[in-house]
């Protein structure tokens, strides 16, 4: 996909945001997602041609289908298309582009032979391209190799999807004070590579490393290549799928489940730091607050954490700190990879998840949540606020990595935190309207929110799944993956009057 290049002059600056909204634009990019697409639904086909299942009909039928749409769209919009993208067209273009490929992507599931229903479809389609990795599917360890595969492609593509948009779109878009990254993909003199294509391109390279170096060590540690290569692209990607109802219960060597909590974690820091070390050969540009911020949170949570399952289920030290370590990086990095029911722990443990749920990992990555560069930014905030009280004449200003944070980006912070707070509350209450008990409306509105995956209780807790909620109660919550993936405002801004003004 094309996007805004950050270099644009002043006078070109202007322009670009200026002017309606051209349709035919939408439907360029749109149509050549599709075709994207159309491509990765190849692989499964090949891997049921090659098990001798019949469901390989399935993902050719979905490929011409999806491409036919696809190409369609790109043949009446093909004149229409320009590299600068205005304001408002990027607001549109964000929200289409997901809505579209989640639609086109449910295609497959419709067709199974369990003949799944437009609202299963669409959930499992929207919790894999969001990496949410909430599910409505069960029997999976007999499964057929091409729907386990698709379900793994639809979680990979979505995360290096939301990588992009986090650092291009978003900072364009000035969304929830992802604007103080925006200099990362410009043309100043802190650049990292000159142009956005790329920036794109060195970023597809670091996750294309990343999930191989993932998929081998699996293969070492003792998983089939097929277990291997699936969960190397959900683990990357932080989306949790899992080719095994059990997920990563299933495999019973410890060293399978460190190197999972090893790359989950890797998966939650900026990918644009990988790309600044290769390029700069450099380590030392990991030394970042974020990173550091996030770090010391996961450090002392499974510090505590190990300390009261040792003290209260009487484990010893190492395998009391490999399930803490795991379920805790699963949860904070929005894998949320299973190993055992930790609902099971104590209230504690429980109270302690459920918080994890919001935190999210860093920005940049395929992390969802508040993320935790929000954090750190409404603690300089309101540390600067109880300044100003205690000497109203002062004149307290704060930085974040150099960086001046303005009072449009603590704003724009508040703004998001308080919109991800009253959107959980919302779809709360609205599940719970359906007869659904308080526990799980909570938990799965707050896990699918913030893109984590499984929820609290013993109906979406880790040993559970989301098939027994009603199908009113999946759409909505396809949606609030949307929503949240998106970052709230980008959505909120197209459904608003005044954006079709």
């Amino acid at each position: 996909m094309t996007i805004p290049s950050h270099s644009t002059s002043s006078r070109d600056s202007g322009h670009k945001h200026a002017g309606p909204v051209d349709p035919y634009r939408i439907f360029f990019v749109v149509g050549m997602l599709m075709l994207v697409l159309m491509a990765l639904m190849i692989p499964p086909m090949l891997a049921d041609v090659l098990a001798g299942n019949r469901d390989w009909e399935i993902f050719a039928g979905s490929a011409l289908m999806t491409g036919f749409a696809g190409l369609m769209m790109v043949l009446i919009s093909r004149d229409a298309w320009a590299e600068r993208v205005r304001l408002k067209e990027g607001f549109l273009l964000t929200v289409t582009s997901w809505i579209a490929v989640s639609i086109f992507g449910s295609i497959p599931y419709l067709f199974l032979d369990r003949g799944m229903s437009f609202a299963d479809a669409w959930f499992e389609t929207v919790s894999g391209l969001t990496t949410t990795g909430s599910t409505v599917l069960s029997g999976l360890d007999k499964m057929p190799p091409g729907i386990l595969l698709w379900r793994s492609l639809t979680q990979w593509i979505g995360g290096v999807g939301i990588v992009v948009m986090a650092l291009i779109m978003l900072p364009f878009l000035k969304v929830g004070g992802m604007q103080l990254f925006q200099t990362e993909s410009s043309d100043r003199s802190d650049k990292i590579v000159p142009r956005a294509r790329q920036f794109i391109g060195f970023i597809a390279m670091a996750y294309v490393g990343l999930t191989a170096a993932c998929a081998i060590s699996y293969r070492v540690a003792g998983m089939r290549l097929f277990d291997a290569v699936n969960h190397a692209l959900t683990t990357i990607s932080t989306g949790g799928f899992s080719t095994h109802d059990a997920s990563m219960g299933f495999f019973t060597q410890p060293a399978i489940h460190w190197l999972a909590t090893l790359f989950m974690f890797l998966a939650s820091l900026p990918m644009v730091l990988y790309v600044r070390a290769v390029r700069e050969r450099d380590a030392g540009v990991f030394n970042d607050r974020q990173v550091i911020g996030f770090v010391r949170i996961v450090f002392v949570v499974i510090a505590l954490m190990t300390a009261w399952r040792m003290l209260a289920g009487g484990l010893p030290l190492m395998t009391a700190l490999r399930q803490v370590s795991f379920n805790v990086i699963g949860i904070v990095s929005t894998t949320g990879y299973a190993l055992g029911d930790f609902t099971t722990w104590g209230t504690f443990a429980i109270a302690a998840f459920f918080a994890l749920m919001f935190l999210g990992g860093c920005t940049g990555s395929t992390a969802g949540g508040m993320k935790v560069f929000r954090l750190q930014i409404m603690m300089l905030a309101t540390r600067a606020y109880l300044k100003r009280l205690a000497s109203p004449h002062r004149v307290v200003t704060i930085s974040y990595e150099g960086r001046t944070i303005t009072q449009e980006i603590s704003m724009s912070v508040f703004a998001f935190v308080s919109a991800l707070f009253a959107t959980v509350l919302l779809f709360a209450v609205l599940i719970a309207l359906m007869g659904v008990d308080f526990d799980t409306s909570l938990s799965a509105a707050v896990t699918a929110v913030t893109n984590v995956g499984p929820g609290i209780g013993k109906v979406i807790g880790p040993a559970g799944n989301f098939s027994t909620l009603p199908d009113a109660a999946k759409i909505l919550l396809g949606f609030a993956m949307l929503l949240g993936r998106l970052e709230f405002f980008t959505v909120l801004v197209v459904l608003s009057p005044e954006f079709w003004k």
